[in-house]
């Protein structure tokens, strides 16, 4: 019976991780998976449900909000199939404690992290007591709590180590303790952190970035990136940097843009450009984003200025070209299409470069291959669009 109580209900399990929901977001399909699980799955170049095996006409997740309350719900229920309850909750308050105290030493502190991290990957009930007891917003104060950041080698290897916790806690959510980083001060050391700070803690910022724009309880703090401008622009620095951070910083980018207001900020701070550079250079990296960041282009691409700042650009419109039709993989080339057809309805100019450099031909070979249906009815939209102007304007093409 005790068993019985202790095992995951089987709808709180994510079918390709076999483990707790993390992050349940559900496809097209009606299916729910784990974010981190289908976005692998998806990455692979998978294009099918993995339970129901359809086609994927929508690659949208949406967040499962009912099923992560439920979860939430069965966790708080600890006492009840957790034997060890009491015993567990005295020895993890002991570990608060220590880590809140200002006489322990750093060492201690360091020791008391080490625990916190493994704990939370031994168990999701051990990370439900860990939230409760509050454990997230006190890593919170003491990662971004410090009046004035000494970088010394020791308080980074902490930072390190405190933002690896906060990022396993969070995960599983109380998102709202974030919403102390809103206040100036704290603020202040998030963005001396993402300047000065070793890539392990910029790429950690950047996924706690990525944690609160996808999170209606942090909604405000998602709008605050985009009222300061060196934060934005410490973030874009890692966007053209050729190293991992600039795999953090296009996905950290992509997840602002959910709000419009942080969309309008990052043109203004030349987003386009620098992300038309990385696409132009993906060849030559070995971590290719260059999909990620055509995505990122399309969102951008519902204001006027960033279509400008595109067309402008002299490598713009050829670089959107090239992401059209790729022989290793077609991840990309619906974004591709799709920010074609807006730059082009509207600008003489953008078709004229299109058709200049081969926009046709990676168009017909994009429908001879193996795409997906949506990207080929993309690309016939284009194709119409772009025939149906040169009829309008012959002299000019």
């Amino acid at each position: 019976m005790k068993e019985a109580q202790m095992s995951i209900p089987h709808l709180f399990i994510c079918p390709i991780s076999l483990d707790l929901f993390k992050d349940p977001v559900t496809l097209c399909t009606g299916q729910t998976y784990d974010r981190s699980s289908i976005e692998k799955w998806l990455s692979a170049g998978n294009l099918t449900c993995p339970v129901t095996m359809q086609k994927l006409h929508d690659l949208s997740m949406v967040p499962n909000h009912t099923l992560r309350h439920l979860i939430d719900e069965w966790l708080q229920m600890g006492p009840q199939f957790d034997p060890d309850y009491k015993k567990t909750i005295d020895s993890l308050s002991l570990l608060k404690s220590n880590l809140a105290s200002h006489e322990a030493t750093l060492e201690k502190k360091f020791q008391v992290l080490e625990r916190i991290q493994a704990l939370s990957e031994e168990s999701t009930s051990r990370i439900s007591y860990l939230l409760q007891l509050g454990f997230l917003p006190s890593l919170l104060e003491l990662v971004f709590g410090r009046e004035e950041y000494k970088l010394s080698q020791e308080n980074i290897k902490f930072a390190e180590q405190t933002l690896s916790c906060v990022l396993k806690l969070v995960s599983m959510g109380k998102r709202e303790s974030l919403n102390m980083l809103k206040k100036e001060t704290k603020l202040e050391s998030f963005k001396v952190l993402l300047e000065k700070g070793t890539s392990i803690i910029q790429v950690s910022l950047c996924h706690l970035i990525e944690v609160i724009s996808s999170s209606l309880e942090t909604i405000e703090l998602c709008a605050m990136p985009g009222k300061n401008r060196q934060l934005l622009q410490g973030l874009l620095l890692l966007v053209q940097q050729n190293c991992g951070t600039s795999e953090a910083g296009i996905k950290a980018v992509y997840a602002l843009c959910s709000l419009e207001s942080n969309r309008e900020k990052l043109v203004q701070e030349d987003v386009i450009n620098r992300l038309l550079i990385y696409i132009s250079n993906a060849e030559r990296r070995q971590r290719n984003l260059a999909p990620k960041a055509i995505e990122t282009i399309e969102l951008l691409l519902g204001l006027e200025s960033a279509k400008e700042a595109v067309i402008n650009n002299p490598n713009g419109v050829s670089a959107l070209v090239k992401m059209v039709f790729r022989v290793s993989d077609h991840e990309g080339s619906e974004s591709a299409v799709r920010s074609l057809v807006l730059i082009c309805s509207d600008s003489l100019q953008a078709r004229e470069q299109a058709i200049c450099v081969g926009v046709l031909t990676q168009l017909l070979l994009l429908l001879q291959s193996q795409c997906s249906g949506r990207t080929k009815s993309k690309a016939r939209m284009l194709l119409k669009l772009l025939r149906s102007k040169q009829n309008e304007d012959p002299k000019h093409f």
